[in-house]
């Protein structure tokens, strides 16, 4: 077979005539398929020698034909998968993207970042993508490559990634609706998605018609309060830390430095029902303020309650991850939590409980 190959190659790389070595290629193409599987490393990299010279000098259709043969293939050569991914023309390069186990993370990425957007969203519909595959997906692709990846229920996202999911979906509902369909989304993630998509339809609609906006601000927290409820009801770590934390705090061991401890931990759950119960306040505002962009709420309840700065600090960090205090919004913060008087701090506080209350006994 060796022999064959190199001579037919020799042959078809001697013509000028490109059906002459489409004819070849395909030729070659029928024998790896057939024996897919039983090969030696030694016979698939003379397939690649040979598959690799040939691809390049055929007609896109029959590139296109020849990608969508082998896109499948776990054994397919390596260098001949890579120029076909690698193509411009995206009926060539989509099969492959799209289904070839022989592309690797740095593969992927590398073509992500350098290629079309319909290779990016090829990319997007493969059944796993790693997340420095997603961070250069929802980096650099469209709309419509955002919504496929975050509709990808195979894809994993870093702390970067779902910041940068956060940030697309505020302008765009399509995106925050794939977003909160995902189970492995953080419950604070999706609270802070839907805090800032609510906002944003908040104002305008009241742009549109500011004679109702009282009523549209009334509406907008009453789906907020809907959809934080339904998040916690589905997740077993928030029931989890419901039972811990008011276990301990029926015992009288909840005190600041393990709402520290939970804030350290980034247990958004624990440090939120801690929260609650140190403020005798519903877990749905304290959820709001931790995960909302403002800081005044949360510097209120915890001037209220007696925290200390290290404590405050810690869980503003919740609001923009864990990276996200900059020293300038530090001290900002920290010149109103010194400025806030404890007596007025806890007279918000009782104003807050008042008026939850009150919502309670209308509902």
């Amino acid at each position: 077979m060796q022999d064959s190959l190199i001579d037919q190659l020799e042959g078809a790389l001697a013509s000028k005539e490109l059906s002459k070595r489409a004819e070849v290629l395909r030729h070659v193409t029928d024998l790896f398929v057939f024996g897919s599987g039983k090969f030696t490393g030694e016979q698939i990299d003379l397939f690649d020698e040979v598959m690799s010279k040939l691809v390049e000098t055929i007609e896109s259709s029959a590139r296109a034909a020849f990608g969508s043969r082998l896109a499948r293939l776990p054994d397919a050569p390596s260098r001949t998968i890579r120029l076909l991914a690698f193509d411009d023309a995206i009926d060539v390069a989509a099969a492959v993207l799209e289904h070839s186990p022989r592309l690797d993370e740095a593969v992927l990425a590398e073509n992500a970042r350098t290629k079309s957007q319909d290779h990016l969203l090829a990319i997007a519909g493969r059944s796993r993508l790693s997340e420095p595959v997603t961070d250069v997906l929802l980096e650099r692709g469209n709309d419509e490559v955002a919504a496929r990846t975050a509709g990808n229920s195979g894809a994993r996202f870093s702390t970067e990634g779902m910041s940068t999911l956060v940030r697309r979906a505020r302008d765009d509902g399509a995106l925050a609706m794939c977003i909160w369909s995902r189970p492995d989304i953080p419950r604070e993630t999706l609270l802070k998605l839907f805090g800032q998509a609510s906002e944003l339809v908040r104002r305008k609609l009241e742009t549109a018609d500011p004679r109702r906006a009282a009523q549209i601000r009334g509406a907008v927290l009453q789906a907020s309060d809907e959809l934080q409820t339904t998040a916690r009801a589905g997740s077993g770590e928030h029931a989890e830390a419901l039972a811990d934390v008011r276990a301990m705090h029926s015992r009288g061991m909840l005190d600041e430095a393990r709402l520290l401890g939970f804030v350290e931990e980034r247990s958004f759950d624990r440090t939120a029902v801690a929260l609650s119960l140190m403020c005798d306040l519903p877990i749905g505002v304290i959820e709001r303020a931790l995960a909302g962009g403002e800081p005044e709420q949360l510097l209120i309840l915890a001037r209220a309650v007696g925290l200390s700065w290290e404590t405050t600090k810690a869980m503003l960090r919740f609001q923009g991850g864990p990276d996200d205090v900059t020293r300038e919004r530090s001290d900002a913060c920290f010149a109103s939590f010194v400025r806030l008087k404890p007596s007025t701090a806890k007279a918000a506080l009782q104003f807050y409980r008042l008026r939850e209350r009150a919502k309670q006994g209308l509902s």
